[in-house]
Parts: C-alpha cells; structure tokens; sequence
C-alpha cells in the first residue's frame, strides 16, 4: 500500500505571539520588506522547533523581518534568512528549540568509490570511535564478532557500507509489508542511517584495519556484530506501539533460533505518555526483553527544550536511557555538554548515559523521505549529517555489541553497570547521567557484579495511554483505544501474562491477528512462516497511514553538489537497485 500522506501531530503546548513579538521587537527591521538590516548583515539559518510547532517557527522568522527558504518538516522547522542581529532573541521564543548556521562545508570523499577521509570531520564515526575509546577496542581485536543487534525502526536500505554480509531482515510489521518492492526497505531514511552507526561497514577486515584510518573505508561502531532489522515503520516514520510492541516480542521470542545470538535492542522510539512505567505496556515489553538476557537501549527523547521527563521506554528504569553528547569539536569529554534537544528526566528516572549525537555523519539512503527534506545534510554523496538522541543510542548499542563480543556471558544488568561506572563524566556534568562510555576502560574492569532490583512492572496499564499525543491516522480518523493496528482487541492483562512467558507469537500471529508480507533473508526461522496468510480486522491497503513518533533528528551539515548515486535509487516509493547480499552468519 502507498503511505504517502501528512504527519499528524497533536500540538501539546500554545505559541504565545504576542510575547515572542515582544521579545524580537527590539531587533527586527522598521520595513519587513527590505533586502537590508539595521546592520546590513544576514545570516542563513536553520531553525528547528518543538514537536509540532512548524507553523508557530515560521511565524517566528517572519517577525524577525527573515525569509523562510525550505521548510523542514521532520525537525517542525525551517531553513531561513534572518537578520544576524535577530539569532539570539530568535533562539528564546517558546517553541523554537535550536537555531544554528545553515553552513556550506569541506567535501568528505577523498575517493568517493572508495570511502571517505575519516579522520577530517567532527561527528565521523571514527571521531566518534575515539571520543568513545572504541578505537583502542578494535586495535585490541573486540568488533562485535558473535553479537547479533535487533534494529526496530524503518527498515534498512542496501547502501554502499551495508551490504559486507552483516545485515539480515527479520519480520516486516509496517504499513508497507505487504507491498513486494517495500518490505524490508527503508523509504523513511531513518533506520539506515541508525544501521550505519551500528554495524556499517565498507569491507569485513581485521580490528587492526578498522583502527587504521589510512584504509579510508567507512565502519560503525561494532561493524563484526550482526543487525537483525525489524521494520516497523512506513516511509513517513508511522508506526503505532502496538507494531513496536509486536516487534519487541518478536525479539524475546527468536532471538536465539538457530544460527542466532541477538544480545542488543536498539529504539529509537518513543513517545510522550505520562503512564507510569509500571503499567505502561510499552515499558512492559522492553522490561520482558531485559529479563531475557538482551539489553535495551532507548533513545531519551529530543523534547529537551519543552519536557523533561523521559520519552516511553526510555522511562523505564531497566532500559540504558540515552542522551546526545555535544563533544564540542574535541575528542576529550572533559569539555562536552548535553545537547540542548535532548530529554534529560526527572529526579525519579533520569538519563543513564549520554553519547555523542551531534551532527553524526551515517550513511545516506537516497531519495527517501528525509534525504529529500534536506538536501543540505548530504556529505561527499553517500553520507548524511543527523544530530538526535536516535543516533546516541545508536552509538551505546554498537558499544555494548564491543562489550559482549568479549564477554559473551555479561547479564544486560551488568552491561549497564559497567558502562556506567567506567564513564566519563563531562566538565558541565548536569544531566550527563554517569557521562559518556569509555568502552575500553569497561572491557579493561571486566565483569562487574551486582544487579538491578525489581521494578514490580505488570504491564496491565493502557495501550491508549501509551501512545501519548501522537497517533497514526488513516485519512480519516486517528487509531486509539484499547486496539492494534487490525482493529483488535487489546487486553493488556492478557498480552502481558504471554509475554511473560514469551509465546506472544504463535507462527505468524500476535495477539489473534495474522500477520503477512513479511519474508525471511537467508534463514530459517522456526516455528514462524509469513506468507500466504491475510490481513484480519482492518486493511491497510487503501488507507494512508500517517504519524512519525520517532525519536527525531535535526538534518543539518552540508551540500553536495556532483556525482549523484548510480544504481539505487528511489523512485516515487520504489526501491531499485543494489540487493541485500544474502550472506549467512560464520
């Protein structure tokens, strides 16, 4: 099925004009319409703005006396034009979260067929590798080899940098599954840039190799681990908890099949539900993964700059909550802050890490819905300039597959003890959480003892409630209630109790519902077959399904103009091109 259509939001706070009027007044020109400032200085911007709150952002560049250039949908921004002389006041109107340069920067392909020049760009994974001391862990020979990562997102695209053999599709649960040239892939971008930071690699090599930037080939942060995808989400980032639910409990329930290892979650998923953890089934389910020997890791939010409290799962207190890092153009932490878009918590449940998710350069999936949104995050071709606490997260689960690939019996309770204890707290340690992870200082102590105490979770909380503000919507009217995505009862007492005991799913169906459109990659998977089956309750086919609940990024680097990729490309909502390799796990 198409899931073109709007991302509708629900707008969770007022725009108070007049007090913003009145805190530019001071700056803006006496003619709007003049080419000039007062100072005659401008400056191009991007302003990005809290969940919702695009209209109220444009407002505000027009009260500056600036010109909006683009809208940006997926950050509810703006690149614009404004008076130099405007930024500051710009930058504390309710409602606008950031205001940064809209910068032209240095190219980064040395070779563009070959990789790029690791060592020449604050926010490449190899900066990143160093900040975080993963550097001295390859060197060491500790890739992630034998450690499988489960990626809950849009899908992953194949890319140049992941298709060495790494990769493998589990189920496909979005609105797109039972669409051929869809399932699987990412049409939104957001799940290859996270796969990118995980497990991307040019060329399957040595530890050695990796650590030697003189290769010029671009890697992630564990790129010897293997990424299980399971895609949730259509190409424009809908996907409702139940799906991610499902997907969680596909997890628990096969992450151990024959041939399979997964040990690491990663979610960059949340929402703004004020349910308490102890009843939220969201929460529920990662806790049930936890429980099951795989550690969680959740992106904290980016609604720093209007909520504190963490999103849902990040909320719950098993789960690695994950904050972005701003290493400030240095490899130390000594000198880093926490991001101003990232969602801090509460006394009662705060972040537990942070790491660095500032102006990340991944990989680019062409033509996909936020490639097409903005173009002036595109580096040197193949690369895309993402800042959010998704690729934070992203960083921690490559770490922690580091971590597991040399101590494969660690507890999820001990992983994040030691990760914890071992890191690097940043000058400015306010909401930093225990800082920033230092994987070989974690690998260098070991094992460490102890656990986390029972949260007494029952799961048995609303599903409605779990949603928060945000919806996917058909056209015609938002799914809510006490229902999955087929329209189907959901008792929460009752899913929780099978989760439990991790038979959710039976063959192909969760919670009554069969599921279909979703193949296998290379593996047999027992017990579960996805073809041949129908949708029951509600069809998806006809209906457009809309409403991103991602935790977001701000788009933002700099523009390419030149060779362009050749052979995969998008085209409407139609992937051709490059196909997964199919290689098999050794």
């Amino acid at each position: 099925m198409s899931s073109t259509g709007r991302i509708r939001r629900r707008t969770r706070w007022g725009f108070p004009a007049l007090a913003a009027a009145a805190a530019l007044a001071a700056v803006v020109p006496t003619s709007t319409g003049s080419t000039t400032t007062t100072n005659g200085e401008w400056q191009r911007v991007i302003v990005s703005g809290t969940s919702g709150a695009l209209q109220q952002v444009e407002k505000a560049v027009r009260v500056t006396g600036g010109h909006v250039t683009k809208v940006l949908k997926v950050v509810d921004g703006v690149s614009a034009r404004v008076p130099a002389s405007s930024v500051p006041a710009l930058r504390s109107v309710p409602g606008v979260r950031s205001v940064t340069p809209d910068a032209v920067g240095h190219l980064m392909g040395v070779d563009p067929s070959l990789g790029y020049d690791v060592t020449g760009d604050e926010g490449s994974l190899w900066d990143i590798g160093n900040i975080t001391r993963a550097r001295d862990v390859w060197n060491a020979g500790y890739t992630g080899s034998g450690v499988d990562v489960a990626l809950i997102d849009s899908g992953v695209s194949p890319v140049q940098g992941l298709t060495s053999g790494n990769v493998v599709d589990g189920p496909d649960l979005s609105f797109e599954s039972q669409t051929p040239q869809l399932s699987h892939l990412d049409g939104f971008g957001h799940g290859t840039h996270m796969a990118s930071i995980i497990v991307g690699r040019d060329v399957a090599e040595s530890g050695s190799r990796y650590a030697d930037p003189s290769t010029h080939h671009f890697h992630g942060i564990a790129p010897d681990a293997r990424l299980v995808s399971i895609k949730v989400a259509s190409n424009t980032g809908a996907t409702d908890v139940s799906q991610v639910i499902a997907a969680i409990d596909w997890v628990v329930q096969h992450a151990h099949d024959p041939g399979f290892n997964i040990r690491v979650l990663n979610l960059s998923y949340g929402t703004d539900s004020t349910q308490d953890a102890a009843l939220d089934p969201l929460d529920y389910a990662v806790e049930q993964a936890w429980r099951a020997g795989i550690v969680v890791v959740v992106a904290a939010g980016n609604d720093g700059s209007s909520r504190e409290a963490l999103a849902d799962p990040a909320n719950d207190p098993l789960v690695i909550a994950v904050g972005a890092d701003d290493p400030n153009n240095s490899d130390s932490v000594s000198d880093d802050s926490v991001a101003s878009f990232s969602q801090r918590g509460t006394a009662a449940r705060h972040i537990d890490l942070i790491a660095p998710g500032v102006h990340v350069l991944g990989l680019r999936d062409p033509g996909s819905r936020i490639d097409q949104a903005n173009p002036g995050a595109v580096v040197g071709g193949r690369f895309f300039r993402a800042s959010g606490t998704s690729q934070s997260a992203a960083v921690v689960s490559g770490l922690t597959a580091l971590y597991l690939s040399r101590y494969p019996s660690a507890s999820p309770d001990q992983v994040k003890r030691i990760l914890m204890a071992t890191a690097e707290t940043p000058g400015n340690n306010r909401y930093a959480g225990a800082g920033v992870p230092n994987i070989k200082a974690a690998i260098q102590r070991g094992l460490p003892s102890g656990t986390q105490a029972p949260t007494g979770a029952t799961g048995t909380g609303s599903l409605e409630a779990s949603r928060g503000s945000v919806h996917v919507n058909d056209g015609t009217s938002d799914l809510t209630g006490e229902q999955d995505i087929f329209g189907h009862s959901f008792d929460s007492a009752a899913m929780a109790a099978a989760e439990a005991l991790g038979n959710t799913w039976t063959g192909g169906s969760w919670n009554g519902n069969t599921w279909t459109g979703a193949t296998w990659s290379a593996n047999t998977w027992t017990g579960a077959t996805w073809s041949g089956a129908t949708w029951s309750g509600n069809t998806w086919t006809g209906n457009t399904w809309t409403g991103a609940t991602w935790s977001g990024n701000t788009w933002t680097g700099n523009t390419w103009t030149g060779a362009t990729w050749s052979g995969n490309t998008w085209t409407g909502a139609t992937w051709s091109g490059a196909t997964w390799s199919g290689a098999t796990w050794s």
